[in-house]
Order: structure tokens, then C-alpha cells, then sequence
């Protein structure tokens, strides 16, 4: 099965019996089997983690050991246990498929031959492979106490780090996988996507340079992803508010349906936004959802539909609306917000204490027609 090489980087090389399966558009699938307990030789996981500059690396959650552990004690058992969903693995262009040189009866689109896999030394993320689904089995028999196990095996040759999010993201789409890891590998996912994945993908690249553009974003690292857990603002107020702007708001007209959209006005839009709340609100910026209503749900999106109305309102203005302009729009109404403190005295009569706001689409709605009735009331005596 491998050939052992001492010279240079590489240790061995892996010759397994394999099928090459032509699909779509070019792409093939090789399958194959081997030594479950070889596979962290030949392919590593690849952590989802941001660098020193911000910059997303890998797409993988971390082990659930609660699985893990009860994968290897199934595996661990005299009941002959049984594994029979493959392990998927993208390698890149070092490992190369040898076809069989022999004719088989069978379909066209398969074919015989071997796949040769290099074992190289050095740190794991030198490996030739990358674990896409099964990384749970892979640890379970990796740390079973048993001598071998072999798995079933498909594998691709992945087109880049893109590529390989991509594939992460289709094959784990119908399980229980967090939606924030899938909204945070979308803005760097390429090819086909499933049409409610490639909705969120602008949503989610907006979100994503909102969140860690350190120069010019108001809202550097405050919302809350599995790379960035000390986030006060929750990612799924902040793609609502991003999703419902798109829609019919203030983003909408930067959309451009035809080619690809003018992220770079949107998120000068969003900046310039936000920026101007930080400086009309500053009590209640950057302060977890229980002290401030602002950071909350219903303050991020209800704040949205304000900015939604705000660029509405000054439709007749040349260019971009700048941070000073928000914020004069935004002190119009200053007075009526009770984020941190006090009561909310809606235009309905109810009054609702500051912190009794929720979560909630009836609240949410409350808060943003609240503003925006404000807002218009504002701009009726301002004589605008």
C-alpha cells in the first residue's frame, strides 16, 4: 500500500486501489479504502480561526467529544461495528490518480487505476488532505483501542482553500451545523451554492467586513461569530438588519442584479451609519444586550429600517450620506431612545421599561415604527 521513501520531505507515498468517478462539469470523485487509523497521515482538520490581520483561515467547528466518545466506544465493542458513510477528504494537486491501464466492462464514466497520496513530514497542515466531513469518526478510531479499522474513503482535488468551503458547506447544509460557521465561511465560498445559501452570501460578506475591517468599520470585532465569541451583537440581528435593507432599503439600490453588486457603497452607507449612532448614542455602545437595548436585537434591526428611512428621506442628495448628516438625523430623535435606561412611551400608549423589550418580531416592529414615526414627525417641523 505505500512506498517508503526516506529522502527529501516526503516519507512515503500511499498507492491505494481506487475508482475514478467523472460528475459533473469536469469534476471527479475518487473512492477508495484505508486504515482509518492512517488517515491522520494523509489529511488534517481544518480549523476555522482568524489571524493576526483578521483574515478567516480553515472551515471545520471544533470536536465534540461527547460524539467522539461514543463513536469509539461503539467502534470499541465485540458487536461488529459498522461505518458505512464514507469520510470525505479534499486534497490538493500533489496527489494524483494512475489509471489502470486495463479494460473493464462497466459505465463510462468509471474508471480503474490508483491513487498515490504522498506522507509528508512536518507540521499537519503540510498534509496533502483536508477532512470536509467525518472529522468525528476519524477521531474516534484515531483514538480507539483497537488495532485497525478500515473506512470507506471519497475524495476530490479541491481548487483552492474556496473550493474546499464550498464543498464543507454543501455536504454539511441538511445537518445540525451551526449557522454562524456557515455564515461565516459563505463571503469566502466559491461555485454553486444552494439558492438559500447564495441569498446570504452578500449579507454574510457584508457582515463579515463590518465585523473585522479595523480602519474604517464603527463595528469592529462587537458582533458575535465562532471566530470572534466576544462579539456583543449577535450575528443573526446584524444579517437581518443587512437581509432586510437589501430587500427594500437603503442597499437595495446598490444591489446592481445585472453584474456584481457595489459592495463598496454599501458598506460606506453602513460605516457612515453606524458611525453616527456611535456618536449620538455613546452611552450605549459596545455594551453586552442586558445593559444596553441598542446591542440587542430589536435595537440592531429597528435601527436598520431608521437607516433604511434616513436614506429615503434624503433622497435628493448627491452621493453618499455622510457621518455628520446621520448624525443630525439621528439626534432628531435622540431623546425619545431609552436603550439603557427609562421608558419607551409608544405612539399606541403603551409604555414599556427599557430592558422589557425583547427579541421579538412584535417588539421589533414596536421599536422601528416607533422611530421612524418620530423620525417623520421630526422632519414635518424641521420643514425639511
Amino acid at each position: 500500500m505505500a512506498r517508503h521513501d526516506r529522502s527529501a520531505g516526503v516519507v512515503a507515498e500511499f498507492r491505494l486501489p481506487a475508482l475514478k468517478i467523472q460528475q459533473g462539469r469536469g469534476r471527479s470523485l475518487y473512492t477508495f479504502a484505508m486504515d482509518g487509523k492512517l488517515v491522520p497521515q494523509i489529511a488534517t482538520v481544518s480549523r476555522v480561526r482568524r489571524d493576526e490581520r483578521t483574515e478567516l483561515h480553515g472551515y471545520q467547528r471544533p470536536e465534540v467529544l461527547a460524539h467522539v466518545a461514543a463513536i469509539r466506544r461503539y467502534i470499541e465493542t465485540d458487536e461488529s461495528p459498522l461505518l458505512p458513510n464514507a469520510i470525505v477528504i479534499a486534497f490538493d494537486e500533489r496527489v494524483r490518480f494512475e489509471p489502470g491501464g486495463t479494460d473493464v466492462d462497466g459505465p463510462g464514466y468509471v474508471e480503474t487505476g490508483t491513487l498515490v497520496i504522498p506522507f509528508v513530514d512536518g507540521p499537519e497542515h503540510h498534509r496533502p488532505g483536508f477532512i470536509v466531513d467525518g472529522q468525528q469518526r476519524c477521531a474516534a478510531i484515531r483514538d480507539a483501542n483497537i488495532d485497525a479499522f478500515p473506512v470507506s474513503i471519497s475524495a476530490f482535488i479541491a481548487n483552492g482553500t474556496a473550493d474546499q468551503r464550498s464543498q464543507f458547506i454543501l455536504v454539511n447544509s441538511t445537518r445540525a451545523l451551526p449557522k454562524g460557521l456557515i455564515h461565516e465561511l459563505l463571503p469566502g465560498a466559491s461555485g454553486a451554492l444552494p439558492a438559500p445559501l447564495r441569498v446570504r452570501q452578500l449579507p454574510a460578506t457584508l457582515l463579515e467586513k463590518l465585523n473585522f475591517d479595523k480602519l474604517r468599520s464603527p463595528l469592529y470585532q462587537m458582533i458575535q461569530t465562532p471566530t470572534n465569541p466576544g462579539g456583543y451583537i449577535k450575528d443573526n440581528s446584524m444579517l437581518r438588519m443587512l437581509e432586510n435593507s437589501l430587500s427594500d432599503g437603503a442597499l437595495y439600490r446598490y444591489r446592481n442584479d445585472e453584474a456584481l453588486p457595489y459592495t463598496g457603497e454599501m458598506l460606506t452607507l453602513l460605516y457612515n451609519f453606524w458611525g453616527a449612532v456611535e456618536q449620538v448614542f455613546p452611552d450605549a455602545w459596545n455594551k453586552p444586550p442586558r445593559r444596553s437595548r441598542l446591542m440587542h436585537g430589536a435595537g440592531i434591526i429597528s435601527m436598520g429600517y431608521l437607516m433604511d428611512a434616513i436614506r429615503h428621506a434624503r433622497d435628493d442628495s448627491d452621493g453618499l450620506i455622510e457621518v455628520d448628516e446621520f448624525a443630525a438625523d439621528l439626534k432628531l430623535i435622540a431623546d425619545d431612545c431609552h436603550w439603557t435606561e427609562g421608558e419607551w412611551v409608544f405612539s399606541d400608549g403603551v409604555v414599556r421599561k427599557w430592558n422589557d423589550i425583547q427579541n421579538t418580531p412584535r417588539d421589533i416592529q414596536r421599536v422601528a415604527d416607533f422611530l421612524q414615526s418620530r423620525y417623520r414627525q421630526s422632519q414635518t417641523t424641521r420643514g425639511r
